[in-house]
């Protein structure tokens, strides 16, 4: 398997400008790099260790956020007709912080890259993949798990990137209004290789989504901190209110980094300052993953610890589904979702095909549950 590669498939970066329906949609153009070079790989290459997986400090993450971030919004049309509207940070505007901070030109592996993923360096998160928008929509279906009232609803999004899928789902969590007697309980997971782009892009687009939803309650988030341009100026009253919200209303985000392995799914049990864990609790459980399975590396790593999440939560009695999106083929680089239905199947899950794309680029969102 190359380092470096590309999967020159139209449509595989989300254009901001463009309205998601059914259509296919062209690609942006160049994915942004890492803001460090890791010594490790995503998954197993020769001569090179895995990364160790790590618990991401939400205030420390939240405090190194700049003054201002510029977004824009992707308009997301779902089977009901109903369109969500989802912030994105601008790629430009990562560049400029990464190059505030590093002092770079934008042509290093710091910055920008014309590949897709750069084994060990960079695994794709930070472009938007259309088997995400998929995933929304068949999200949509079954928002009612978010009312749960036997059990905390979980999300855990592994190779999350710009996390649309969760991001959906946590804007329908904060338009739902708490009862006299308790919040709207709602834990989300998210994990990515890299943690520049839980950083640079995830972390903002769950805050800039809270914000936009404050702003048009006339809440605790003023007028002038966001700009009709898609601009949210961060300020300390902005993260102040951001985790009182979170408080308040029983949402924990939690966010990892490193590669997909038995080592993340321990660290994922273990508590963590801002939310009891996945070994305590009753929760019912959502695993998802978009464009997670490119290769034969990638899908034996995401197969292995899915499974294994599952595993987990059906010993402590909690339900739990994973809902993997995925192109049919990955041409040049292995992977399919056949591929990974048969692999599922073969290691006892039951799996069904919930949603096809035929149109450019065939796509499917399968789900599996174990017995």
């Amino acid at each position: 398997m190359s380092g470096n590669f590309s999967f020159c498939f139209g449509g595989d970066d989300i254009d901001e400008d463009e309205q998601i329906g059914t259509a296919a949609v062209a690609p942006t153009g160049d994915a942004v790099g890492a803001a460090a070079v890791p010594s490790a790989s995503a998954f197993p290459v020769a001569g090179k260790p895995l990364l160790p997986p790590t618990h991401l400090d939400l205030t420390s993450v939240l405090g190194r956020l700049p003054s201002t971030i510029s977004y824009s919004l992707l308009d997301v049309v779902l089977d009901s007709g109903e369109t969500i509207q989802l912030p994105r940070r601008e790629l430009w505007d990562v560049r400029v912080q990464l190059m505030a901070e590093d002092g770079d030109s934008g042509d290093s592996e710091a910055g920008l890259g014309s590949h897709d993923v750069k084994t060990g360096v960079y695994e794709g998160g930070f472009k938007s993949w259309e088997s995400s928008v998929d995933l929304v929509k068949v999200l949509a279906q079954s928002r009612s798990f978010l009312n749960s009232v036997d059990a905390t609803p979980c999300v855990i999004e592994l190779g999350c990137g710009t996390a649309l899928p969760s991001l959906a789902i946590f804007q329908w969590a904060i338009e739902r209004k708490p009862t006299a007697s308790h919040g709207t309980p709602l834990s989300i997971i998210l994990a990515d290789y890299n943690s520049a782009v839980l950083e640079l892009v995830t972390l903002p687009n769950f805050l800039i989504a809270w914000a936009r939803q404050e702003a048009s309650e006339g809440s605790s988030v003023p007028v002038n901190a966001l700009s009709s341009e898609g601009e949210l100026e961060i300020t300390q009253e902005i993260i102040g209110g951001f985790k009182q919200f979170l408080a308040e209303r029983q949402i924990t985000l939690n966010l990892f980094s490193g590669a997909w392995s038995p080592e993340l799914v321990g660290l994922m049990s273990k508590p963590t300052e801002t939310t009891a864990n996945l070994s305590c609790s009753k929760h019912a459980t959502t695993i998802i993953g978009a464009e997670t399975i490119y290769s034969p590396f990638a899908l034996q790593s995401f197969t292995d610890t899915t499974l294994a999440l599952m595993e987990q939560q059906k010993a402590l009695q909690n339900t739990a589904e994973l809902l993997v999106g995925a192109k049919k083929l990955y041409f040049g680089v292995g992977g399919s979702l056949d591929d990974f239905v048969s692999i599922a199947r073969e290691r006892g899950a039951k799996v069904d095909h919930v949603r096809e794309e035929t149109e450019g680029v065939r796509r499917g969102v399968v789900r599996c549950v174990l017995p």
